[in-house]
């Protein structure tokens, strides 16, 4: 797609298919024209001498005058359109054959298909919406949860470019008067430019792009999913336990050794965060190349996770440890480390009676184990059973509660000069303390999106 052709017509379906209603977007300078040698109205004028922003019912014809389909014609005009340009859309009913057609109808009159992402092109080099703004329409379109949508919204809506823009027009501000210096640099008692402003301006923006680095893991966790892997050694359950937090039976379980091969990605949505659980290879050492290289990207996707879940079968719960503790714990350092006794319907009365509670485990556990974790958290479930699945998805709710979003927000208040208890919007009410144990990931969401007057990015919050 050449950036610089966008003085011709281009056309698109812009809907999915399978709908009841298919829709196709005409824009360039001959949008109308073209549109109107396809489609004759019921009654009145054509489109070329019709207002814009009105809806014309008529119908689609084929140049032997065979009607296609009724229709209904939106008409917009330069500017005031998405791209910027004269635009049409032909609504239509949804049969991918009629689409089709009128698609080919079009081309033969002039159009040219549009190019992936063209239409939010021309948007941009029309000065409908800058860089960032045409980022989160594809984010908007690709979002899977309030969290994604809200923050793909306010991003759209250019607040978050607004913001930017302040600090740019002050910078070029101060600038410009050291360049004033330059040309009186003969008079040294002339001094335009504040210097204790300049380094306040300057201190600010290195904040801004600081808070950029540190929160892109935050804004890619909530685009994509918090990655969860799910590790440990064969037959110790972990495809069951996928799909027990799956309600579905995603992988193939069975009772033969290393039946997981390769690994098995999918997402779920708990507490309105989406996670991206990861079934990985089971670890153990063998010489077959398939499954070595199955172990292989196991260990590449516990590297590459923010939560590791590792499977244990709970009646050889110290042997599989010891087993597996110098190959998983140096790599889940910064991660959230959550043991999952597997199996626990397998233990007798007594083993269970004995180990009720998961401090009770946890306290057990790390009198065997010196070398676990402090932070590490042991939870007790059957995956086959689905018993004590709810305690493990709460826990994950905790560890993907994100807590940079506080910290975030605490940074911002003193960016904006705003006291965190004068804080109240969107109908939540803010927490005496910055630091709130309890407080939903969703409230600090919206007291950024609202602190930073509705701004937002798929990687600044």
């Amino acid at each position: 797609m050449n950036i610089l052709q966008t003085e011709d017509t281009i056309c698109a379906i812009a809907t999915a298919q399978g709908g009841a209603i298919g829709t196709i977007r005409v824009s360039g300078p001959e949008a109308i024209t073209l549109t109107d040698r396809i489609f004759k109205p019921v009654s009145g004028k054509p489109l070329a001498e019709r207002a814009p922003y009105t809806l014309t019912f008529g119908h689609i014809l084929t140049p032997e005058g065979e009607i296609i389909d009724e229709v209904l014609v939106s008409l917009f005009r330069a500017p005031h359109s998405y791209t910027g340009q004269d635009s049409t859309e032909i609504s239509c009913h949804g049969s991918s054959y009629i689409l089709q057609q009128v698609m080919q109808l079009l081309i033969r009159q002039g159009c040219r298909a549009a190019g992936p992402g063209e239409y939010t092109q021309r948007a941009f080099l029309n000065g409908k919406m800058d860089l960032s703004q045409a980022e989160a329409v594809a984010d908007l379109i690709a979002s899977t949860s309030a969290a994604t949508h809200r923050m793909a919204m306010n991003q759209m809506r250019g607040g978050f470019s607004r913001e930017l823009a302040v600090l740019r027009d002050k910078l070029l501000h101060l600038t410009s008067l050291m360049e004033l210096e330059l040309d009186f640099s003969d008079h040294e008692e002339l001094e335009f430019a504040d210097r204790s402003e300049l380094e306040d301006i300057a201190r600010q923006i290195e904040q801004v792009i600081h808070h950029l680095v540190d929160t892109f893991s935050v804004g890619n966790a909530l685009k994509n999913g918090v990655p969860v892997a799910i590790v440990g050694e064969t037959n110790a359950g972990k495809s069951t336990l996928l799909n027990a937090l799956l309600n579905e039976e995603r992988a193939i379980v069975s009772d033969i050794h290393g039946t997981t091969r390769d690994v098995i990605e999918d997402t779920m949505n708990l507490g309105g965060i989406t996670f991206r659980f990861i079934d990985t290879a089971g670890i153990r050492e063998k010489t077959d190349t398939i499954e070595s290289l199955g172990i292989e990207r196991s260990f590449q996707k516990l590297d590459q996770a923010d939560i590791v879940l590792w499977v244990i079968d709970t009646t050889c719960a110290e042997e599989q440890y010891r087993q597996l503790a110098d190959k998983i714990l140096p790599r889940c350092e910064g991660k959230h480390l959550v043991i999952v006794l597997n199996k626990a319907d397998l233990l007798s009365s007594d083993d269970v009676d004995t180990a009720a509670s998961t401090d009770v485990q946890l306290t057990s556990l790390k009198a065997a184990l010196p070398d676990l974790p402090e932070d590490a958290c042991v939870l007790s479930l059957s995956a086959k059973q689905k018993e004590g699945l709810s305690q493990l998805q709460k826990q994950l709710v905790n560890f993907a509660a994100l807590p940079d979003l506080v910290t975030c927000l605490c940074a911002f208040c003193g960016w904006l000069k705003v006291p965190w208890n004068e804080l109240s919007f969107q109908g939540f009410c803010v927490p005496p303390t910055p630091m709130p144990s309890i407080w939903h990931r969703n409230c600090a969401l919206g007291f950024i999106f609202s602190a930073l007057n509705d701004t937002g990015s798929r990687h600044f919050l």
